[in-house]
Parts: C-alpha cells; sequence; structure tokens
C-alpha cells in the first residue's frame, strides 16, 4: 500500500453531530466576522488578515496530522467560515462589488473546483479524503461554499429585502427538499451532500443574523456575543464529545 493510503480519512463521517456542528460554526462565522469588524471596530482589513493567519496555522495543523482530529478539523472549519464571510464582505464593502456579481463569481470558482477535483481524482466523496491532493480540494472547496454561502445568503435577505427570517425559512425549505430528494428518490448521495453543504452556509448565516442582529432590524438582539459564545459552547461540548466516543470516524475507502 502506498504512502498516501497509510493516512485514515481525513474527514468526519456524516452524522447528526456533523451538521449541527457545521451550521453552529456557520453561525459563529457570521457572527463573530460581525462583532471582530463592527464591536471591536478592527475594520474589514485588520480582520482579515488576523483571521486568515489563525487559519492558516490550523490548515498546517490539520495537513500534518494523518488521521482526522476532531479538535483540529472543527477549528480549521470554524476559521474557514469567518474567512469565507470575510472574503465576500471585503468584495462588497471595500471593492463595491455587487452581491449578484460575488454570488456568480463563487458559484463559478465553485464549479471549476469541482471539476477540477473529479478530473483530477474521479471521485467527489468526502469518504476518500486520504491523499494531500484531495484534501486541497476539499479545503479550497469549503472555502468557497463558505463565500459562496455568504454572498447568496446577504443578497437575499439583504439585497432582495426579505430579511433574515424569510431568508431562513427559504433556505430551511432548500434543505428539507434535498433530504427528501435523498431519502425518498436516491438521490446520488455526492451530489446531495455537496448541495446540503452549500445550503446550509446561508442558512447559518441567516440564523446567526436572525438571533444576533436588533429587532429593529428584524433580528431577536441577543447580539453578536451572545450568539458566538452560545453557539461556541455548544461546539465545544459536541467535539469532545466526539473525541471521546470517535462516534464520527469513518473507515478508509478504497476509491
Amino acid at each position: 500500500m502506498d504512502n498516501y493510503r497509510q493516512m485514515l480519512n481525513k474527514v468526519p463521517e456524516v452524522t447528526i453531530f456533523f451538521w449541527i456542528i457545521k451550521i453552529m460554526a456557520t453561525t459563529v462565522g457570521e457572527t463573530a466576522a460581525d462583532f471582530l469588524n463592527f464591536n471591536l471596530n478592527w475594520g474589514l482589513t485588520n480582520t482579515t488578515f488576523l483571521m486568515s493567519g489563525l487559519l492558516l496555522i490550523a490548515l498546517i495543523f490539520q495537513f500534518k496530522s494523518r488521521k482526522y482530529l476532531p479538535g483540529i478539523y472543527w477549528l480549521t472549519v470554524l476559521l474557514i467560515s469567518v474567512v469565507g464571510t470575510l472574503v465576500t464582505d471585503n468584495l462588497v464593502d471595500n471593492y463595491g462589488v455587487a452581491l449578484e456579481t460575488t454570488t456568480i463569481i463563487f458559484t463559478l470558482a465553485l464549479l471549476v473546483t469541482f471539476a477540477a477535483w473529479y478530473s483530477s481524482e474521479k471521485t467527489l466523496s468526502i469518504h476518500s479524503i486520504y491523499k494531500a491532493k484531495r484534501e486541497v480540494f476539499y479545503w479550497l472547496t469549503i472555502l468557497f461554499t463558505f463565500a459562496l454561502g455568504t454572498a447568496a445568503g446577504d443578497l437575499i435577505a439583504e439585497g432582495l429585502d426579505l430579511g433574515y427570517m424569510i431568508s431562513l425559512f427559504l433556505f430551511a425549505a432548500m434543505i428539507i427538499v434535498v433530504t427528501i430528494a435523498y431519502y425518498r428518490f436516491k438521490l446520488n448521495a455526492v451530489l446531495a451532500f455537496w448541495i446540503a453543504y452549500i445550503l446550509t452556509r446561508p442558512f447559518g448565516a441567516s440564523l446567526g443574523d436572525y438571533l444576533s442582529q436588533p429587532s429593529a432590524e428584524g433580528g431577536l438582539g441577543w447580539g453578536t456575543v451572545g450568539t458566538s459564545v452560545i453557539f461556541l459552547v455548544t461546539i465545544l461540548c459536541l467535539v469532545i464529545y466526539l473525541t471521546k466516543t470517535r462516534r464520527d470516524e469513518i473507515q478508509l475507502s478504497s476509491s
């Protein structure tokens, strides 16, 4: 067996815990970016540099590990969620790129990444992330899903002026449709996973905005600090649980 096959799969099994943590990490990505940018007055540029540096450090540890480690993996997801949000916010707020344009740009970037990944590896399954090249494609895809989700979520909630609650229910309905298509109509598992992964980003962002924004702006007024702390503590508890029980580890795929 080749050296790269000595690595175990580097990502978790897709369980209910996966989706709960992923949505919460997405929500924290939205609220934490707003907290650092607005509440602490760091500005988009400084916040982007800081979070990108932390993400780079997390990715180094993630790539150095030989197997899936819940703490490192989910820290990387959390940081890439923040950075993905900041990438879109920089394009829109600092460079004046329209939300419609950023949505199209990141949709194309995501499609190109998927095409390059499949052309190179003949699979897009997360059950086969045991090569360094596949892991690069995986994390690049994750980054683009977060950036796209931010752009699409903001476009619907703010650009189309539908509000956070309508946006939240809209993306929840889309996720339910994908779930039904998978379980009832046997939609391809890999396709269903990536569609759901993309949709949970704007869903989580809309949830974060709805919980954190003041009631005058259509939110519940929990604030970015309160929302972030509640979700971070929940994520930490779940990650500790998964680290101890190893309930989300998956076997090495032969593909």
